[in-house]
């Protein structure tokens, strides 16, 4: 079923109707040109406040002919109706069409459903923006059913802001919880604990606070990630601002979360038993980053009275909770590189994946968001939490029609799963960058208009920088091929002249295409790219340009490498280099591993725990100090084990394992055994030390330590290989089984 419409006649009656009614007809301005009219025709859309309706969040759609009705119960079920039907709606070339049947009673199957958008000087976008812009972001976020918006607690005497912020924290504050209750969007405040408060200032300053506030829905004090209460005064510091926030806002509940600071290993257990006296101040538990317990044990442990809230964080890449292929973490070092932590990231097939997994244990979420370059992600998780049956492919076709409306919905839908491809695999080995790339620029080509949309540049700026990261990394590994055929025949100088070969006219057009797109992005939506020119809050909050051109190969690394050479007769330098590159090549009978360059699913189990990967490789330093790739990325863990096979069984093999260096000095139990026998079981790291391999193949920070292995524990040529320490854990990129 298909309904063109030549005009629009809207029919409202009471004032939410017709606040509602204004909202529908801004939104249809931006796109038609058809004549839109208030309640002075016979009316095609109608606007009807339904209190019998069985909650705020269920909304009903009637079409009868060409007349739409929308009822709500207030005016959120009114403007989650009238973007259903924008969601469903072409404005295409003059024609208003509604795509499909959309009668019917619509039911969240999610109580909570919302995104933080904290005014503050972290994230890459929100603290640019100004009370306009912020509450048409809450109208784009219940576009898709969010029903919350989640800002952070600050302090009337926190005065801090950067050269882009409009306001003072405080004042903003205020405003922005009035703009989200003309709407009735409901407002929780992620409000941490100060290490360095007192209680009494703590409930002294949320008095005031509170008190403040014209709308307070939901608070949301972490137990960590910031904060370092011991477990049994956090749940008794939340029941005594409950009070506090049940003063002025008595239906406001209390929703702490089991994050655990670092400082105390039994900090989960504490809190389990503390909740297990069923506190009535606390109304739900919240899952979030640095969790006490994994979901399903929480779940388990927390009493049932309390139902849990989850905190997904989809705005990280890594260094984060749900990294870029969190399943098996292997993001590809390139990647992580040059686009880092928080670059534009649509992830929707991970993002079902992940929903999938948690949802079911909760009564909704709230996401972690630092910026619009998760917009995508936010629509996706939203829709996804009012109906998890949704298709994919259906949640991205109504993000198209929603938001970048004249265009093809098929072709961007399309794209956005193209651009999530570009990063599951090598980029010069992968076909969906190059794809993805074309076929931006198509529709750049055929929708002029989408050069100002901001949705539009910033899903375009990420298929340049992907198409950058390809073509830089293809080109510099066929130097360093080149050059290595040059090093075999002992012809140093042509091999560093193929190292030395600049980078073409066509890379750099897009790398400056790259440029103009910040600057557009900043214009057009506050997003900030780096930190000298757009005030990006440091290089790892989304400041692209700080890190689109770190290295991807290890071309810089050789090339430094090669300075350090003079000296030395042109054969001897051929035979250095040429010692650089073979050190992390595999053997015949032997092993190199590095968890970048080789991953975690190529070593015959998957890791137990849940680990930490720390990515090296977009850190600042290495611009000066570049690394080799093989270190790009650090396994951070307490456990690591692996199979291999292919061992010789007549001579002794070493093990030489490249860690991060830190001090440890409580550390007693530090093991490495192989097939089930201790070879190492003391301080942390130990084994024999190699001043000279380190200063050759390795970088400052890093260090490696040797294992004898006797050849009486190789098996048949295999050899099962587990490194552990129970207390702090360990760090390590690489490793070498080598014949002795």
């Amino acid at each position: 079923m298909k309904i063109s419409f030549t005009e629009f006649n809207v029919k409202a009656t009471t004032p939410e109707e017709i606040s509602a009614a204004k909202l529908f007809i801004a939104e249809l301005s931006k796109r038609t040109k058809s004549p839109i009219f208030l309640n002075e025709k016979e009316a095609n859309f109608i606007f009807n406040i339904s209190p019998d309706l069985d909650s705020k969040n269920c909304y009903k759609i009637t079409v009868n002919g060409e007349t739409i009705e929308f009822y709500g119960k207030t005016i959120r079920g009114l403007i989650f109706a009238f973007y259903h039907f924008l969601r469903k709606s072409v404005f295409k070339n003059g024609d208003n069409i509604l795509t499909e049947n959309i009668d019917g009673f619509y039911n969240p199957q999610k109580e909570i459903i919302g995104h933080q958008i904290g005014y503050r000087t972290t994230p890459n976008t929100y603290d640019a923006w100004d009370y306009d812009q912020y509450f048409q972001y809450y109208l784009d976020i219940m576009a898709f059913g969010a029903n919350t918006v989640e800002h952070n607690g600050t302090k009337p005497d926190k005065n801090f802001r950067n050269r882009l912020m409009k306001y003072e924290q405080y004042e903003f504050l205020i405003e922005a919880t009035r703009l989200a209750d003309t709407i009735d969007l409901d407002v929780s405040l992620w409000h941490a604990n100060d290490d360095n408060e007192t209680e009494e200032e703590a409930l002294a300053l949320r008095e005031k606070l509170y008190s403040s506030l014209p709308r307070l829905d939901y608070v949301f004090p972490p137990g960590g990630d910031p904060g370092k209460l011991k477990a049994d005064i956090f749940v008794d510091r939340c029941r005594k601002i409950d009070k506090v926030l049940k003063k002025y806002h008595p239906k406001a509940k209390m929703h702490p979360s089991a994050q655990a600071p670092h400082e105390y290993r039994d900090w989960g257990n504490v809190l389990v038993d503390k909740l297990s006296a069923l506190p009535d101040e606390i109304d739900a538990v919240i899952m979030g980053p640095n969790h006490a317990f994994p979901i399903h044990e929480l779940r388990k442990r927390i009493p049932a009275k309390y139902p849990m809230r989850f905190y997904p964080d989809i705005t990280h890449n890594l260094r984060c909770e749900y990294p870029v292929n969190f399943l098996e973490d292997d993001w590809h070092f390139s990647y992580a590189a040059t686009l880092s932590r928080e670059s534009v990231n649509p992830r929707p097939t991970e993002l079902h994946t992940l929903h999938r997994i948690f949802s079911p244990y909760t009564i909704g979420s709230v996401s972690y968001s630092e910026g619009v370059h998760d917009d995508l992600n936010k629509a996706v998780w939203s829709a996804l939490e009012f109906n998890a049956n949704t298709p994919l492919r259906e949640i991205l076709l109504d993000y198209a029609r929603c938001f970048m409306y004249g265009s093809d919905e098929e072709k961007i839908a399309d794209l956005i799963l193209l651009l999530e491809k570009n990063w599951q695999s090598a980029p010069e080995e992968n076909p969906c960058i190059d794809l993805a790339y074309k076929g931006f620029c198509e529709l750049k080509k055929d929708y002029p208009h989408l050069s100002e949309n901001w949705r539009f540049t910033q899903l375009y700026f990420r298929a340049c920088c992907d198409k950058l990261v390809k073509m830089r990394r293809a080109f510099e590994l066929q130097l360093i091929k080149n050059a290595e055929k040059y090093l075999s025949v002992n012809d140093f100088k042509n091999a560093l002249n193929e190292l030395q070969k600049p980078f073409d006219e066509t890379y750099i057009q897009l790398r400056n295409e790259i440029d103009f797109l910040g600057k557009k992005l900043f214009d057009l939506i506050g997003l900030q790219l780096d930190v000298e020119n757009y005030c990006a809050d440091s290089w790892e909050r989304g400041a692209t340009l700080e890190t689109i051109d770190n290295n991807v190969t290890d071309r810089a690394f050789l090339l430094k490498k090669c300075e350090k050479l003079e000296g030395l007769s042109e054969s001897e330098k051929a035979d250095k280099l040429k010692k650089i590159i073979d050190a992390r090549k595999s053997k015949s009978e032997e092993v190199y591993y590095s968890v970048a360059l080789h991953n975690l699913n190529t070593l015959g189990t998957r890791q137990k725990g849940e680990f930490y990967m720390d990515i090296q490789a977009d850190r600042p330093y290495t611009k000066e100090k570049p690394i080799p790739m093989g270190m790009a990325k650090v396994f951070d863990h307490f456990n690591f084990e692996a199979f291999f096979g292919g061992f010789a069984s007549d001579c002794d093999y070493t093990l030489k394992v490249v860690y991060k260096s830190e001090n440890a000095d409580e550390i007693e139990h530090h093991t490495v055994t192989v097939n089930d026998t201790v070879i190492y079981d003391g301080k942390r790291y130990g084994g024999k030390k190699d001043i000279e391999f380190d200063e050759a193949f390795l970088v400052d920070g890093f260090e490696s330590c040797e294992y004898l292995i006797p050849k009486s524990l190789i098996i048949n040529g295999t050899i099962n290989l587990k490194i552990e320490e129970a207390t702090e854990g360990f760090k390590f990129c690489e490793f070498w089984i080598k014949k002795v």
